[in-house]
């Protein structure tokens, strides 16, 4: 079974290092509360706001060691009044967990997102 974890957390500034770090830190935070194994990882989307375009999320990712992992970054629509700044992962994952089982994470910013999801 196929299963999603969704993530999602801000950067101050629309830099390379802001968004390779906290996708980074966002990425790795989703993997260890899951218990996510690298080779159960079916493909990872990234997104970001419109204001965030100086670099891909799924760099960071391969800087990781996410080299057999299909990665694919998109951008979110321009929703007036929506979150800015914002970095957002899906992660397909192959695994025998319940829908209820699973921890998504939300970080900074993005916890307004969902306010009734669990908060790291």
């Amino acid at each position: 079974m196929v299963r999603g974890v969704r993530g999602a957390s801000t950067v101050a500034q629309n830099s390379k290092a802001d968004i390779v770090q906290e996708t980074k830190f966002l990425l790795s935070t989703m993997i260890t509360e899951n218990r996510i194994l690298l080779e159960d990882i079916a493909s990872i989307i990234f997104t970001l706001t419109p204001d965030l375009d100086a670099e891909f999320p799924a760099f960071a990712a391969r800087d990781m060691g996410f080299s057999d992992v299909p990665l694919m970054c998109a951008a979110e629509i321009s929703v007036p009044g929506a979150l800015a700044h914002c970095i957002r992962i899906l992660i397909h994952w192959n695994t025998d967990k319940s829908g209820s089982d699973i921890q998504h994470v939300y970080l900074k910013g993005a916890t307004a997102l969902r306010p009734d999801k669990r908060k790291l």
